[in-house]
């Protein structure tokens, strides 16, 4: 995996080697550093000499931020340069032990889309969307690294011929952002938005695979289940959200006016250039979507963290939560919208597809201006059995 990251962007990432065992490292141009090789002044050696971000997660945001000042501060000096090894002669695997798994429902083009697919006599948004972020608890257990086959889930679905049960048939990926959350709270004390910062920790590009034949039987009447929870993918690279600066932008209006709770002082989102690539078979890797998020997304990171426990639910390290399927109007960032339920086939090199077949592969990638993301994505495989 090579990936040319800026000076001072220093995403983190677990990775192993012929070496020795999983530890921490960060990105720096095309190499990854070993934490656990530095003399670092500001954090605990016990947080960083690790396989894995959970302790340093757990030190809270100044010590994150005392810990990435120092890393800028040592990149390109020797102590650092010997710690080096290329980032593409070492194998990557999931960067925290997923504590908490929330996804939202954040992008208006995305609700509206879907709505008039699954509902077309209705109307496209329920009448709480414009008053709240949406969201479900997903499956922590299942939350996978980039890379990880995919392999298609079983389950119940309706047809023509009645409730069946078997290998999903319309299998679908889905282009969102997570956020990797960190320190911790009390339970029955919300996170008031304008103190969102201190608990998110950092970006990766998220693909929640979907099978939506199970999912459309199963999500009435409390939403999404088994069509989601059988894989979701993330970067192995963990980009600090301190390393996007560049990207806040001011989020669009909102209207209604939000709830008290769900008002910041300062509002921002990321704008991010999202880009959907898929491999049809053995063919050639094709991108069919290139999305702006600061246009796909109508609910912000601070927002979906103040919703998530304005009820005085735990924010513990390690959690995550993403915002759902990005889409904009022209551009889609799932099959189910692109091929309008499955009824509009579309080329993808010399195949056609409405959705995923075995052996296909996709893959997420991201950039903030020079800053690119981890990317995240897999290949399907066939069915257990």
């Amino acid at each position: 995996m090579s990936i040319d990251f800026p000076t001072g962007t220093l995403p983190y990432c677990v990775f192993s080697d012929e070496t020795g065992p999983r530890r921490l490292g960060v990105g720096s141009g095309t190499d990854v550093v070993d934490l656990s090789k530095l003399s670092l002044a500001s954090v605990e050696p016990s947080r960083v000499a690790t396989d894995g971000l959970n302790p340093l997660l757990g030190a809270g945001a100044s010590v994150w931020r005392a810990l990435r000042e120092e890393l800028v501060d040592l990149e390109g000096r020797q102590q650092f340069d010997r710690a080096r090894r290329p980032a593409d002669s070492v194998s990557y695997h999931l960067a925290w032990q997923v504590a908490d798994f929330v996804d939202f429902y954040s992008s208006r083009h995305h609700a509206e889309n879907v709505g008039r697919i699954f509902r077309p006599e209705a109307a496209p948004l329920f009448e709480n969307w414009l008053h709240l972020p949406v969201g479900y608890h997903g499956h922590a257990g299942t939350v996978v690294v980039d890379g990880t086959p995919v392999r298609r889930p079983l389950g119940q679905f309706r047809n023509a011929a009645g409730v069946g049960f078997g290998p999903t048939s319309m299998l679908d990926f889905e282009l969102e952002i997570g956020y990797l959350l960190g320190g911790r709270t009390t339970l029955g004390e919300p996170v008031d938005i304008d103190k969102a910062d201190e608990h998110l920790f950092g970006v990766v590009l998220v693909d929640d695979w979907t099978a939506r034949d199970i999912q459309a039987w199963e999500y009435v009447p409390l939403g999404p289940f088994l069509g989601k929870s059988f894989a979701t993918s993330v970067s192995a690279w963990v980009m600090p959200l301190d390393s996007l600066g560049s990207a806040r932008v001011n989020p669009g209006r909102q209207d209604p006016p939000p709830a008290r709770y769900l008002t910041a002082s300062e509002p921002w989102t990321l704008r991010l250039d999202l880009e959907v690539w898929v491999r049809a078979g053995s063919g050639r890797e094709e991108r069919i979507a290139a999305i702006d998020s600061a246009e796909g997304l109508y609910w912000t990171p601070a927002q979906q963290l103040a919703h998530l426990t304005v009820n005085g639910a735990v924010i513990r390290p390690g959690d995550l939560f993403a915002t759902g399927t990005v889409s904009t109007s022209e551009e889609y960032g799932c099959l189910l919208e692109r091929t309008r339920g499955g009824t509009v086939p579309f080329p993808i090199g010399d195949h056609v597809r409405t959705y995923l077949e075995d052996g296909d592969e996709v893959t997420l990638r991201g950039y903030a201006g020079s800053i690119p993301l981890g990317p995240v994505g897999g290949r399907v495989v066939p069915a257990a059995g």
